[in-house]
């Protein structure tokens, strides 16, 4: 039982095309989700199930038949390069930002549902109230303003007895 350390480290698919598979397969993962709005703090389990699949399908495209460990960390090293780089972008750039998070979502102003953002995101009301009720929040009118965050959370800003408002803290939804 001998050891093949040439097979084991030497790369069996050129560099650059590890890089690049790795990229473009990273770079439209990335544009999948954030089509689909909610980052991973919102995460429920049909999400979870479209990020294994996605990631069963993408693992092919990405790594090309390689076999060696060399070849494996060129590919995670890449993924993470631009994990790291678009976030250090969007950090700095307000136009990348703005690409790569997704703004908050009024969900109620005012004491009004906002029923076109709850159906473009797909909450029913039931689901709404049950995240108004978490806060202690019992009526819709007690509500100045909620919020689907960027990141999946839905924030709340309940009025207060003088007609101001009252923040309360964030729930996962």
């Amino acid at each position: 039982m001998s050891i093949d350390w040439e097979a084991l480290f030497i790369p069996s698919v050129p560099v650059a095309e590890t890089i690049l598979r790795g990229s473009v397969v990273y770079l439209i993962l990335v544009a999948l989700m954030r089509i689909r709005r909610r980052e991973a703090g919102g995460i429920g389990i049909t999400d979870l199930l479209l990020v294994v699949v996605i990631a069963d399908a993408a693992q092919n495209a990405m790594s090309g038949e390689y076999k060696s460990i060399t070849d494996g960390m060129i590919l995670l090293g890449t993924i993470g390069v631009w994990d790291y780089g678009l976030d250090w972008l969007a950090y700095r750039v307000p136009a990348v930002r703005g690409l790569l998070r997704a703004r908050a979502l009024p969900l109620i102003v005012d004491g009004r549902i906002q029923r076109r953002h709850l159906k473009s995101e797909m909450i029913t009301e039931e689901e709404l109230m049950a995240q108004l009720r978490e806060q202690g929040v019992e009526r819709i009118e007690e509500v100045k303003r909620c919020c689907l965050e960027g990141d999946g959370h839905i924030s709340v800003i309940r009025k207060t007895a003088g007609g101001g408002t009252k923040p309360r803290r964030e729930v996962r939804s």
